[in-house]
């Protein structure tokens, strides 16, 4: 029962009891804590009237009310106040005390027992009462429809299912959380997951993006919510008529909201799930018209389909669109940079050549640098003042998700004119070769015997 305090407030009202240090499996009960917090005995009718005037010493507590029953009296409540903000003498300021004096109030502070329960608690105040004391806390995460999942660290690992289970407790629509297990190193891009809390059987999750919708299983393809702003940057620098080629489009963030605004596309991914849901994708949205869908590698897809539209699209007098090619496979797209060697025949045209929009990693302390260096040594050509280079995102520290942009040059796509003449032996000086109508020296000889 509330009472005239004969000891100080309690000041840390955030922290759950000192007995779940080390929780390795959640119990809920055990974080029961009861504290002392300060409080006002106010009639129910006087109450709207005070708590703007005395918001500054206010309980500010998330999750607690700031107002409670009195059970031994219904016409009056408490009002709780921030333990902060009563002096030593358990007093209010003097602005506070004329404040309810003018009201007839009774100035005197009273102690109210209140039981904070896990429910009180947030996350990050839960799992830093859990782990030992001085380790990171992971509290940042990517919600996927329904799935939550976390990258832990290797020391948060003993405690991996009382995190993945309070975080499931206090994001509300969520069915499970997942660890992933492995880095994103196959050709597939995705990785091993476990389940930590809630569902294992639905991976089938759905997501909007920019109002786009997109379904697909979370165990069995890529998708990173933090590229939205990256995805929508790139669709806007296109234009209604252009060309995307999407050469590891996954299930389609860049595909599917170029076509939305009327870009043709070409979109390819080497994973046979990815491929599944990206047409499943195109349909959803009412795109599957505008993309033309591709389950190749990225290198065969870039020396055949791409190939032949790029000859086509080049080879037009007058071409209004422009040619886009991403390639967002960041841990080796800049390996297959060199298929756009000598791609093509014939000569360049008068129209634009492709924009390439490749994303890699780099740890180096100028990312910028070190990525249009190991670009041009793929193409086999400066790019100095050709390209940009954006950051994309801090993926971990000291390693950086880029994008580099470049118009393709000639000299790289375009076969050398002197290769495509003599193509029968370049070896052999051109004084030296046949004519078309001339016969070998070895059959003349003969006829001459």
């Amino acid at each position: 029962m509330p009472e005239v305090p004969e000891q100080k407030f309690d000041l840390d009202l955030h922290s759950p009891h000192p007995r779940v240090r080390g929780m390795t499996t959640l119990d809920r009960a055990a974080f029961k804590r009861n504290v002392v917090i300060p409080a006002l005995k106010v009639n129910k009718d006087l109450l709207s009237k005070l708590e703007k005037p005395l918001k500054r010493v206010l309980l500010k507590r998330p999750g607690l009310k700031r107002v409670v029953e009195d059970p031994e009296d219904e016409s009056r409540k408490f009002l709780l106040l921030d333990p902060h903000a009563i002096s030593d003498s358990c007093s209010l300021g003097e602005s506070e005390q004329q404040i309810l004096k003018s009201f007839n109030i009774s100035p005197e502070i009273v102690k109210y027992n209140q039981e904070l329960t896990y429910d009180h608690f947030k996350v990050d105040e839960i799992l830093q009462a859990v782990l030992p004391e001085g380790q990171e806390v992971t509290t940042a995460f990517s919600r996927i429809g329904h799935i939550i999942h976390l990258n832990l660290r290797d020391h948060q690992l003993p405690y991996k299912h009382v995190i993945g289970q309070v975080i499931l407790d206090k994001n509300p629509g969520i069915t499970c959380t997942v660890n992933k297990t492995n880095t994103i190193d196959n050709a597939y891009r995705n990785f091993q997951m476990e389940v930590l809390a809630g569902e294992e059987a639905n991976m089938i999750t759905k997501v909007k993006e920019h109002h786009i919708m997109y379904e697909f299983d979370f165990s069995k393809v890529y998708w990173n919510p933090r590229l939205c702003t990256e995805h929508m940057r790139i669709v806007g620098l296109l234009k209604p008529g252009d060309l995307l080629f999407d050469v590891f489009a996954g299930v389609g963030p860049f595909a599917i909201p170029a076509a939305k605004k009327g870009c043709i596309v070409f979109a390819n991914d080497l994973n046979p799930d990815s491929y599944k849901w990206l047409q499943h994708n195109c349909k959803l949205n009412k795109v599957d018209r505008k993309v033309k869908v591709f389950n190749m590698d990225g290198r065969q897809f870039l020396e055949e389909p791409v190939k032949e539209e790029l000859t086509r699209q080049l080879s037009l007098k007058e071409r209004n669109s422009c040619l886009h090619i991403v390639m967002n496979l960041p841990a080796m797209a800049v390996e297959f940079l060199d298929v756009f060697r000598h791609l093509l025949d014939g000569e360049p045209g008068s129209t634009s050549l492709p924009t390439v929009h490749c994303y890699c990693f780099s740890k180096h302390d100028n990312p910028a640098q070190d990525v249009q260096e190991r670009v041009e040594a793929c193409l086999g050509i400066s790019l100095e003042g050709l390209c940009s280079v954006e950051l994309v995102r801090n993926v971990a520290p000291n390693k950086d998700m880029m994008c580099i942009s470049f118009s393709l040059p000639s000299k790289v796509l375009y076969k050398p004119l002197s290769s495509l003449k003599g193509a029968d032996n370049p070896q052999e000086p051109a004084s030296k070769r046949l004519r078309p109508n001339e016969e070998p020296l070895e059959e003349k000889n003969n006829l001459m015997v």
